[in-house]
């Protein structure tokens, strides 16, 4: 249910009934209509741009056009009480008791659905992909809760979504990291001294990896690296995904899928998605020029196989080959992409961390050659988050080696806090996480202030021996709700809107801001109750107004709704 979407059909209606007598010559620009929420100052419920966009098409003066308009609409539509034409010819409407009421009713026949709009696409989101050569560490927390939320949102709308993990699990760092087992494994066996250098893995949780591996493989034998890689290789990787899939169900996160690059090598579908390619005149055997800035002595130009990447919007034109001949991780990069696409999914979203910003142009250009511009892939960028504690840079215990570790943080702070602040700002922007704040119990900490205000509803419910689950009907001829009321139910109503531009536009972190200012108002209400009796809820034990009930009801429906799409949990007590 959405009173915008509701109430700008009605009014399209009645536009295209009444050309004639508004004098309309053309409905051109009749898409650009839109009904908003008003400044608060205005003290509406709804502004339309309706006059504005049809006087401009058929040179019309706005403001007479919007006194023709607004009589037509409160004429028709008994939900509009009062219209008044505010600037240019904008309309500013108040809805009548009516209005409200049978809105209020309708959202809470369906309260589990509302907010959500029945879209019926199908999302492949694929998010975290961290190299499984160590446990996560904070920077993939970020994209993580900003997959999974993304996630949940778009399954909200009744889409279809798969979430899927990329395993790099090819490659000379899978070399490295599984030589770094092998050491600590003769190290553990042998009493022999893991001599670290730059392309080895020195972190404990190689140690823990290489422990598991000689206490549940009595029989491997590791004489020889060469000639146990191949299955060292896989139980290194196996105990790696462990740990991560470890953090990830720690923050309340689970993939359906995990599809390894490894496997793309054996199955050959470099090869294959480079021929559809070929076929399409999008790769050349070329050369490409030598990289800007200062040239590395060991360049040269070589021929290799080139995607014309820069057909497709990029900067540049990139390669598939290496020097030796070998693919590049591009070129397997390209062959995930082409799986995907054969998948049937009608969008690709990849979140992506912070140093991942400059490789977005070309797998986005692969995808579209790939699909004959038919699919479209949107990367999304996590930036970095900096950790804070009483107001100065952070550093925690570093079991990983060389990185602050996921599970480092979750032993800070518990999972509701980093779900809810590791979307408190939009992903393009550098995040400050403040383990202080996130402790606090005050306002100035956000999940704890919308986990409160839910609180304080149930304890309303405990105090009234009622469940709020239950029907909750409204009094027509008593119902006239007060400021504070008519702030708060304006808010509800804006709940689907806010739902529609973060799935549209893949923005999460819009639920939470959203979530905050609505137990904003509901705290103010409660405060100025114990300022003011008229404004209390209960008295001698019952509601003072039973109408008031409805609006506490529909508080708890949305945060409800908003706080199981982020994933955060919703105490009934504090």
């Amino acid at each position: 249910m959405n009173i915008f979407e509701n109430y700008l059909s009605i009014i399209n209606k009645i536009i295209l009934d009444n050309k004639k007598i508004l004098n309309l010559s053309t409905l051109e620009g009749l898409e650009n209509l839109n009904l908003e929420v008003p400044p608060e100052h205005f003290n509406y419920d709804l502004s339309s741009n309706v006059s504005l966009v049809l006087a401009k098409k058929n040179k019309l003066n706005p403001i007479s056009l919007a006194e023709h308009i607004k009589d037509l609409l409160l004429q028709k539509i008994d939900h509009f009480e009062k219209i008044e034409i505010a600037g240019p010819g904008f309309l500013n409407i108040k809805l009548s008791k009516k209005g409200l009421i049978d809105n209020i009713n309708d959202i809470l026949k369906d309260k589990e659905t509302y907010g959500s709009k029945k879209s019926n696409k199908s999302y492949n989101i694929e998010f975290v992909s961290a190299n499984p050569t160590g446990p996560m560490h904070i920077g993939h927390c970020r994209g993580a809760v900003f997959g999974d939320v993304l996630s949940n949102l778009l399954l909200f709308n009744g889409n279809k979504v798969i979430r899927e993990y990329y395993i790099n699990d090819y490659g000379n760092q899978i070399h490295n990291f599984v030589k770094s087992v092998y050491l600590r494994i003769r190290e553990i066996k042998f009493k022999e001294e893991f001599i670290s250098n730059e392309n080895l893995y020195p972190g404990n949780y190689i140690k823990e990896i290489a422990s598991n591996i000689i206490k549940n493989n009595k029989h491997i034998d590791v004489e020889n690296l060469d000639s146990c890689f191949e299955e060292l290789k896989k139980l290194s990787i196996q105990g790696s995904m462990n740990l991560i899939k470890d953090d990830l169900k720690k923050l309340g996160i689970k993939h359906d899928n995990f599809f390894s690059e490894s496997e793309i090598v054996k199955k050959d579908l470099v090869n294959k998605s480079i021929k559809i390619l070929k076929t399409n005149d999008y790769v050349e055997e070329g050369y490409l020029p030598p990289p800007k800035g200062e040239i590395p002595k060991e360049w040269k130009k070589t021929k290799r196989l080139v995607f014309k990447s820069t057909l497709f919007g990029d900067d540049t034109d990139r390669a598939l080959q290496k020097d030796d001949g070998s693919w590049t991780y591009f070129a397997n990069d390209i062959a995930y992409h082409s799986d995907k696409i054969n998948r049937k999914y009608n969008n690709l979203i990849n979140i992506l961390g912070a140093d991942h910003t400059g490789y977005i142009k070309r797998i986005t250009a692969a995808v579209s050659a790939l699909s004959n511009k038919k699919i479209k892939l949107d990367c999304k960028v996590c930036q970095l988050v900096k950790l804070y504690k009483n107001g100065q840079p952070f550093k925690m215990s570093k079991r990983a080696g060389d990185f602050i570790s996921a599970q480092d943080l979750l032993n800070e702070v518990s999972k509701d806090s980093i779900r809810f602040m590791m979307l408190n700002r939009s992903n393009d922007v550098e995040l400050d996480f403040d383990f202080e704040k996130v402790k606090e119990k005050t306002k100035d900490n956000p999940v704890f202030y919308v986990q409160y205000a839910y609180a304080r509803i149930n304890s309303i419910a405990r105090t009234l021996k009622i469940n709020l689950k239950n029907h909750i009907s409204i009094n027509s001829k008593t119902f006239k709700p007060n400021d504070y009321e008519e702030k708060i139910l304006r808010k509800i109503f804006e709940w689907p809107k806010i739902i529609e531009s973060a799935a549209n536009k893949f923005e999460p972190h819009k639920i939470p801001f959203y979530l905050y200012e609505l137990s904003t108002l509901f705290h103010s209400y409660w405060s100025k109750g114990n300022e003011d009796i008229n404004y209390r809820f209960i008295q001698n034990g019952k509601i003072k107004k039973e109408d008031s009930l409805a609006f506490i009801c529909l508080i708890a429906v949305v945060i409800k709704n908003g706080m199981n799409i982020l994933g955060v949990s919703l105490p009934e007590k504090m």
